[in-house]
Protein backbone atom coordinates (compact mmCIF):
# COMPACT_ATOMS: atom_id res chain seq x y z
CA UNK A 1 0.00 0.00 0.00
CA UNK A 2 0.97 3.24 -1.05
CA UNK A 3 1.91 6.31 2.02
CA UNK A 4 0.42 9.15 2.03
CA UNK A 5 2.63 12.27 1.55
CA UNK A 6 1.64 15.72 3.02
CA UNK A 7 3.70 18.80 3.71
CA UNK A 8 4.42 22.65 4.77
CA UNK A 9 6.66 25.22 5.16
CA UNK A 10 6.60 27.36 8.80
CA UNK A 11 8.65 30.16 8.74
CA UNK A 12 10.08 30.10 12.10
CA UNK A 13 13.45 28.81 13.36
CA UNK A 14 14.06 25.03 13.17
CA UNK A 15 13.63 24.91 16.62
CA UNK A 16 10.63 26.50 17.20
CA UNK A 17 9.02 24.36 15.08
CA UNK A 18 10.59 21.35 16.38
CA UNK A 19 9.47 22.42 19.86
CA UNK A 20 5.86 22.96 18.62
CA UNK A 21 5.37 20.01 17.35
CA UNK A 22 6.12 17.53 20.54
CA UNK A 23 4.85 20.09 23.40
CA UNK A 24 1.86 18.95 24.46
CA UNK A 25 0.16 22.38 25.32
CA UNK A 26 0.90 23.24 21.55
CA UNK A 27 -0.43 20.25 20.07
CA UNK A 28 -3.69 21.33 22.21
CA UNK A 29 -3.85 24.65 20.21
CA UNK A 30 -3.21 23.35 16.23
CA UNK A 31 -3.68 19.41 16.28
CA UNK A 32 -7.22 19.50 14.40
CA UNK A 33 -8.18 19.30 10.85
CA UNK A 34 -11.25 21.90 10.81
CA UNK A 35 -13.07 24.72 13.46
CA UNK A 36 -15.79 22.38 14.79
CA UNK A 37 -13.13 19.65 16.05
CA UNK A 38 -10.36 20.17 18.71
CA UNK A 39 -7.90 18.72 21.09
CA UNK A 40 -8.80 19.08 24.47
CA UNK A 41 -5.74 16.53 25.84
CA UNK A 42 -2.79 15.39 24.64
CA UNK A 43 0.18 13.79 26.37
CA UNK A 44 3.44 13.14 25.22
CA UNK A 45 7.10 11.38 26.43
CA UNK A 46 8.71 12.26 23.91
CA UNK A 47 11.59 9.30 23.69
CA UNK A 48 12.18 6.46 21.78
CA UNK A 49 9.70 3.69 23.13
CA UNK A 50 7.95 6.78 24.57
CA UNK A 51 3.85 6.88 23.85
CA UNK A 52 1.93 9.69 23.21
CA UNK A 53 -2.07 9.98 22.96
CA UNK A 54 -4.29 13.35 21.77
CA UNK A 55 -7.85 13.23 22.67
CA UNK A 56 -9.68 14.60 19.06
CA UNK A 57 -12.89 15.58 19.19
CA UNK A 58 -15.99 17.16 17.59
CA UNK A 59 -16.65 20.50 19.83
CA UNK A 60 -20.69 19.16 19.65
CA UNK A 61 -19.42 16.24 21.68
CA UNK A 62 -20.75 14.04 18.99
CA UNK A 63 -17.65 11.99 18.11
CA UNK A 64 -14.39 11.86 19.27
CA UNK A 65 -11.44 9.34 19.05
CA UNK A 66 -7.73 9.29 20.48
CA UNK A 67 -5.36 9.33 18.36
CA UNK A 68 -2.19 7.30 19.88
CA UNK A 69 0.49 5.10 19.22
CA UNK A 70 4.91 4.84 19.95
CA UNK A 71 7.33 7.27 19.18
CA UNK A 72 10.06 4.76 17.33
CA UNK A 73 12.83 6.92 15.90
CA UNK A 74 14.03 10.30 17.61
CA UNK A 75 16.74 12.29 15.59
CA UNK A 76 16.36 15.95 17.30
CA UNK A 77 15.16 18.59 15.10
CA UNK A 78 15.31 16.57 12.15
CA UNK A 79 13.13 13.64 12.18
CA UNK A 80 9.99 11.75 14.17
CA UNK A 81 8.83 8.28 13.60
CA UNK A 82 6.02 6.94 15.16
CA UNK A 83 3.41 3.94 14.68
CA UNK A 84 -0.31 4.00 15.80
CA UNK A 85 -2.13 0.68 15.63
CA UNK A 86 -0.75 -1.48 12.62
CA UNK A 87 0.23 1.85 11.03
CA UNK A 88 3.50 4.26 10.60
CA UNK A 89 4.61 7.68 10.14
CA UNK A 90 7.58 9.52 9.50
CA UNK A 91 8.02 13.27 9.78
CA UNK A 92 11.09 15.29 8.40
CA UNK A 93 11.63 18.94 9.46
CA UNK A 94 14.03 20.34 6.61
CA UNK A 95 15.57 24.35 6.88
CA UNK A 96 15.82 26.36 3.84
CA UNK A 97 15.93 29.97 2.90
CA UNK A 98 12.08 30.09 2.87
CA UNK A 99 11.59 28.48 6.19
CA UNK A 100 11.05 24.93 7.41
CA UNK A 101 9.29 22.16 5.82
CA UNK A 102 7.57 19.97 7.09
CA UNK A 103 6.89 16.67 5.60
CA UNK A 104 4.94 13.81 6.73
CA UNK A 105 4.64 10.50 5.30
CA UNK A 106 2.04 7.58 7.14
CA UNK A 107 0.24 4.45 6.07
CA UNK A 108 -3.14 5.10 5.47
CA UNK A 109 -6.64 3.95 6.90
CA UNK A 110 -8.11 1.21 4.70
CA UNK A 111 -11.54 2.41 6.05
CA UNK A 112 -11.40 5.73 4.88
CA UNK A 113 -11.10 7.30 1.41
CA UNK A 114 -7.62 8.32 0.90
CA UNK A 115 -7.77 11.39 -0.46
CA UNK A 116 -10.12 12.63 3.12
CA UNK A 117 -7.07 11.39 4.97
CA UNK A 118 -4.05 13.38 2.73
CA UNK A 119 -6.69 16.54 2.86
CA UNK A 120 -7.47 15.87 6.57
CA UNK A 121 -3.64 15.51 7.58
CA UNK A 122 -2.69 18.41 5.25
CA UNK A 123 -5.43 20.56 6.75
CA UNK A 124 -3.63 19.87 10.23
CA UNK A 125 -0.09 20.58 9.02
CA UNK A 126 -1.38 23.85 7.86
CA UNK A 127 -3.17 24.76 11.71
CA UNK A 128 0.63 23.85 12.80
CA UNK A 129 2.00 26.25 10.24
CA UNK A 130 -0.23 28.97 11.03
CA UNK A 131 0.06 28.26 15.00
CA UNK A 132 3.61 28.40 14.90
CA UNK A 133 3.93 31.70 12.62
CA UNK A 134 1.95 33.42 15.06
CA UNK A 135 3.46 32.46 18.49
CA UNK A 136 6.92 33.77 16.63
Amino acid sequence: MMKITVKTVVKAPVEKVWQAYIDPEAIKQWNTASPDWHTPTASVDFREGGAFSFRMEAKDGSMGFDFAGEYTRIVPLELIEYQFGDRQAKVEFTPGDEGVTVHLEFDPDKQYPEEHQKNGWQAILENFARYVENEA
